[in-house]
């Protein structure tokens, strides 16, 4: 067997109960001067499932503030087991923690954690986003009106949408800052939109319609077509506010060439 193969093969038992405290020690793991494997290995596989939690309350702290940190680590540590990392990149784990929290039978009394979790990944995914210029605020001033509703969009590798049917932005932004929590006296549905048109990461909520609208065109719409998804949600719809405030938040980068 070649180096490159045996690395692999090792990897390949040896990793699975990192995670996993059910499965012994993988065989063919030796420990120097005769120290006992299991024990050893035992370490090892705690101080990786530590790591991985302390991952996912760095990537989720609203989510561990309002869960509190005992109840926050217990979650985190049924999803480790569920879930091992696949890349060697910290930040890119936990992608579909917000999944699990809505199928963890103990958060079910919190029905908006997932959404909260949510919103909390599209941050760092904005965060680590590409670097792009937001569409200026004349771009469309060259376009012939008559043509304007056939316009379609490059979004901005930042922007990202998050839909709930809870108050999710006001939780998320009561929870992601230090200080007392503000009782929330709402059960309003809120939709987010996550963006960093310069250095810092914006999440605001969006209007009826709005993500409805802005969904549609970063999904390659026209613009006429992304404005009558919205009109189909909702009749107060502000197609011109909204296109405004798309511009101003810099969910887009370009016109898409050839408009």
């Amino acid at each position: 067997m070649k180096p490159e193969q045996c690395a692999s093969h090792y990897a390949s038992t040896f990793a699975p109960g990192l995670t996993n405290p059910n499965l012994a020690a993988p065989e063919g793991v030796v420990a120097a001067h005769g120290k006992g494997v299991v024990k050893r290995y035992n370490v090892y596989r705690n101080n990786v499932t530590v790591s991985l939690i302390d991952a996912l309350a760095a990537i989720y702290p609203a989510v561990q503030r309002i869960t509190g940190v005992e109840f926050f680590r217990a979650m985190a540590r049924f999803y480790v087991r569920s879930a091992p990392p696949s890349s060697p990149l910290l930040f890119e784990y936990g992608r579909d923690f917000p999944s699990f929290i809505d199928t963890y039978e103990y958060a079910r009394d919190m029905p908006w954690l997932a959404d909260t979790a949510r919103i909390e990944r599209a941050w760092l995914d904005a965060y680590h986003a590409a670097d792009a210029a937001p569409l200026a605020a004349d771009a469309l001033a060259s376009i012939d009106p008559e043509t304007l509703a056939q316009v379609r969009f490059v979004p901005h590798p930042a922007a990202r949408i998050v839909r709930s049917h809870y108050p999710a932005v006001a939780i998320f932004a009561m929870n992601r800052v230090d200080g007392p929590v503000t009782p929330l006296h709402s059960s309003d549905a809120e939709d987010a939109l996550v963006t960093r048109p310069a250095d810092d990461v914006i999440v605001s909520r969006l209007p009826a319609g709005g993500a409805a609208f802005l969904g549609a065109l970063m999904e390659g719409a026209p613009l006429g077509a992304a404005a009558q998804a919205a009109f189909d949600e909702t009749d107060t719809f502000d197609l011109p506010a909204s296109l405004a405030a798309t511009i101003s938040a810099g969910v887009l980068a370009a016109v898409q060439p050839g408009v």
